[in-house]
């Protein structure tokens, strides 16, 4: 059976108009964002025509197994409201999943419970953000399971282009080249630069805060993901941890550009089988 010809919509990233894929944005610039022309395409999207409150998710959604979870972020997007009012919006296209007690990668590795990990012991939905390097900051979120987590890897921006690269750019060196815009979110760290996602943010419930959540993309109203647009591979970054740094516990979404780490091996064993010819 062919897969299901999806309806798609316009990415809300500026510069271009015309109707990415879901996975395939074709609408990412090089940075340099016209603050009018930007204006002018959201109030044509669907992100600023629906209620928030009809797409947020609740606490069902988390209350999931970790690897569930990791998958089910996929294509969800990520809002960060700012003081002043301003949401920034970016959709979610790569993830990690940490098992908890018996995953050596994982902060909770052997049920360790500690002040800074205290959040992935919490209810599912909870936010854990710690820092790495003693500068960056990882936003994670909890799920069932005594100390699992998911890390949100890498976001598509999807609204708010103009504050999020003055929000990275004030974290880089002075004469840096200007950010492409697939390269705002394209990482755990940068993702919170982009979406000015603080320490503070640890042991909230994504569920119930005002000032950070996830909402259903729109689109999934059409059309769920199908078949062979999850790519799953390995981890980033856990090298030293045995057998575990090759489980395959990183989702992400095929063809996006703002995936930070591509697995071309991976890629080709998840693309779907195409029925033969009967004709």
């Amino acid at each position: 059976m062919h897969a299901r010809k999806r309806k798609t919509f316009p990415v809300v990233i500026a510069h271009d108009t015309d109707t990415p894929k879901r996975g395939k944005s074709t609408a990412l610039s090089n940075g340099g964002d016209n603050e009018q022309n930007i204006a002018q395409h959201e109030s044509q999207s669907q992100y600023f025509s629906c209620k928030s409150n009809n797409l947020k998710l609740g606490q069902d959604f988390f209350n999931q197994p970790c690897v569930s979870l990791a998958k089910a972020l996929l294509g969800k997007v990520l809002v960060r409201r700012c003081a002043d009012g301003q949401e920034l919006r970016g959709r979610v296209v790569e993830t990690e999943a940490y098992l908890g007690g018996e995953d050596k990668a994982s902060h909770s590795a052997g049920g360790k419970r500690t002040e800074r990990n205290l959040a992935m012991f919490m209810k599912p939905g909870t936010i854990y953000v710690y820092p790495i390097y003693g500068i960056y900051l990882c936003m994670n979120i909890s799920s069932q399971g005594e100390g699992a987590a998911v890390l949100l890897r890498s976001l598509e921006p999807l609204q708010g282009h103009t504050l999020m690269h003055q929000l990275r750019g004030a974290r880089r060196r002075e004469g840096s080249r200007a950010l492409k815009d697939k390269e705002l979110c394209n990482g755990p760290s940068k993702l919170c630069q982009a979406l000015d996602i603080p320490r503070a943010f640890d042991r909230r419930d994504l569920a119930d805060d005002p000032e950070v959540w996830l909402e259903r993309d729109p689109e999934e109203r059409v059309l769920p993901l199908q078949d062979g647009e999850v790519v799953t591979s390995t981890r980033i970054g856990i090298e030293s941890h045995g057998e575990w740094a090759a489980k395959p516990l990183r989702f992400y979404l095929r063809g996006n550009p703002c995936v930070s780490v591509r697995d071309r091996k991976a890629e080709a064993q998840a693309m779907p089988t195409q029925p033969a010819d009967q004709t």
